[in-house]
């Protein structure tokens, strides 16, 4: 996937969650800076694999520390 069109895509799926617009960075903690519960995360990795048509596993996920490495999954698996 371009790196474009998934930061794009990335960012969608994290206005979802609820994250104001002007916090998304690629440097941004998802549990510091974003403050991400476990709710949040649920629902972050549901839109994302619904939206992307990706599965992400749990030890994937459990690697997710910043935005960053979202994105670096996406380009990954995709």
């Amino acid at each position: 996937m371009e790196n474009k069109t998934a930061r794009r895509t990335l960012y969608k799926v994290l206005r979802k969650t609820g994250v104001a617009r002007d916090a998304i960075e690629l440097d941004a903690s998802f549990q510091e800076d974003l403050n991400f519960d476990q709710l949040d995360w649920n629902v972050f990795l549901f839109y994302m694999e619904e939206t992307l048509n990706v599965s992400i596993k749990d030890d994937q996920a459990r690697n997710l520390r910043q935005v960053k490495d979202s994105l670096e999954l996406l380009e990954n698996i995709a």
